[in-house]
């Protein structure tokens, strides 16, 4: 009988199975998508958040502790369990080692990527490199990997974990890991949840998936059935405004648009509704396709001028540009006169000061509602470029609540042999918003966690059955 199953494909599953093998336990992963797409949303991550006292590395300066806990404490509204979130920043400071050990390779902060040099550490070649670079490890390691293989639901006794299913294979195993992933490309469960909006609309119809299509909840919607107690807001998610040109699914870091900050973003109506300089982008950017997802239409566009050009990274499919901004507004098909009177209201309320997009400058508006907090400049010198936003979901919130074993919990009693990890959970840390490289980081310690206490399980089984 094998050890530890492991389902799911993506970085918490792979650190849960490396992490299993290393402890002596046979490994099994099943992983829903084909090869070729393996991996999750993991394939299109670029950065893990990163906890240190001094300079690391790739890693300038410092970022403590205390601090790392602030900026999710303000991401999440409060929203988050304080003693599991603790555990991961602390986990983010000591792992890399782990990480390089499988063959993960990091480099600096690359130019321009969001002030992020100090908090966060990238990996050379993305996601797909550090998957590659964990499938090959776990290969090396003799951890079996089955694609093609979703699991649809488990057999439980109670709390305890006997056996998965894949369509009509039954596959039993000492300990489970389930690390499947959040049900954002379920389109039925993400309207659902959503509903119909005041203006008869069913937002969620017109979200965009960042990630991967295979992200269905089935068995995130079979474990709430079973009785698991549940954690988060099934409308909670790192949802990003991205290029609304991007595919259905699997678009990744490179739909993003990055110049929100440095100008003004209006809707269908050319009307301003929200702060665009209240933060840095790294810890604002992911409360944005929540923020156009309540706008008509879904539908929003970030304006910049010239003297925002170079200063954020540029997206793959360039903006519409315009010499004038009547000819933008035309461009665009938004109403001329609402759209000019915004940005009017806007430049006239643009107040001098020392202009620095790397930090809190003291460039903004006074008098308007809702204000730009910094970074404040009118927006007047040609050419203008727009481009388009959708909300872009890259994982939902609502999942399996857990504690700092990664058991899930059933009438708040955890599972003597089955643990969750990554998305699935979560919710526990993000009860709301997000700040850049959080959800590797959550991930990589619960997926170490759980591959842990999964192999100490199985060990514990095994034992019981030779008695």
């Amino acid at each position: 009988m094998i050890d530890v199953l492991v389902i799911g494909g993506g970085n918490a599953a792979l650190c849960a199975a490396l992490t299993a093998r290393e402890a002596g336990a046979s490994v099994l992963m099943l992983e829903a998508s084909p090869r070729a797409w393996r991996g999750g949303n993991s394939q299109h991550t670029r950065n893990l958040r990163c906890m240190h006292d001094a300079p690391q590395d790739v890693l300038v300066d410092a970022y403590p502790e205390e601090e790392f806990w602030q900026d999710l404490l303000k991401v999440t509204g409060g929203r988050t369990d304080e003693a599991l979130a603790r555990l991961v920043i602390r986990a983010s400071g000591s792992v890399r080692p782990w990480m390089r050990s499988h063959g993960v390779h990091f480099q600096p902060s690359l130019s321009g990527a969001l002030h992020t040099a100090r908090t966060n550490a990238f990996f050379m070649g993305g996601g797909k490199a550090l998957l590659n670079a964990y499938y090959r490890s776990a290969e090396r390691l003799g951890v079996a990997v089955r694609y093609e293989a979703p699991v649809q639901r488990l057999q439980l006794e109670g709390s305890r974990f006997v056996a998965a299913w894949v369509g009509d294979e039954r596959i039993e195993a000492r300990s489970c890991v389930l690390a499947a992933g959040g049900f954002e490309s379920n389109r039925e469960w993400l309207r659902e949840a959503w509903g119909r909006n005041e203006r008869g609309e069913y937002p969620a119809d017109r979200f965009l998936i960042r990630g991967t299509r295979y992200n269905t909840g089935v068995l995130l919607r079979f474990m709430l059935d079973a009785g698991a107690d549940a954690v988060g807001d099934p409308t909670q998610a790192h949802m990003v405004a991205i290029d609304a040109r991007a595919p259905l699914y699997d678009g990744g870091i490179c739909t993003r648009i990055d110049c929100v900050s440095l100008g003004v973003v209006v809707n269908r109506d050319g009307e301003r509704f929200y702060d665009e300089g209240e933060d840095f982008w790294p810890k604002r950017y992911a409360i944005w396709g929540r923020l156009v997802a309540q706008q008509p239409q879904q539908l929003a566009y970030s304006i910049i001028d010239a003297k925002a050009v170079g200063r954020f990274m540029p997206p793959v499919f360039p903006g519409t540009r315009a010499d004038s901004l009547p000819e933008l507004a035309r461009a665009l098909q938004l109403p001329e006169q609402p759209l000019l009177r915004t940005l009017g209201a806007y430049n006239a309320a643009c107040r001098p000061g020392s202009f620095d997009h790397t930090r809190l400058d003291d460039c903004r508006t006074e008098g308007l509602a809702p204000a730009k907090s910094h970074w404040a400049l009118p927006i007047d010198t040609p050419p203008f470029q727009a481009y388009a936003l959708r909300p872009g979901v890259t994982f939902t919130y609502l999942g399996l609540r857990t504690d700092e074993s990664s058991a899930v919990r059933f009438g708040d009693r955890p599972s003597p042999n089955l643990y969750v990890a990554g998305e699935m959970m979560a919710g526990n840390v993000l009860g709301r918003g997000y700040t850049a490289g959080v959800g590797m980081s959550i991930g990589t310690a619960f997926g170490r966690i759980a591959g842990q206490r999964a192999a100490q399980a199985a060990r514990g089984e095994a034992a019981r059955a030779a008695a």
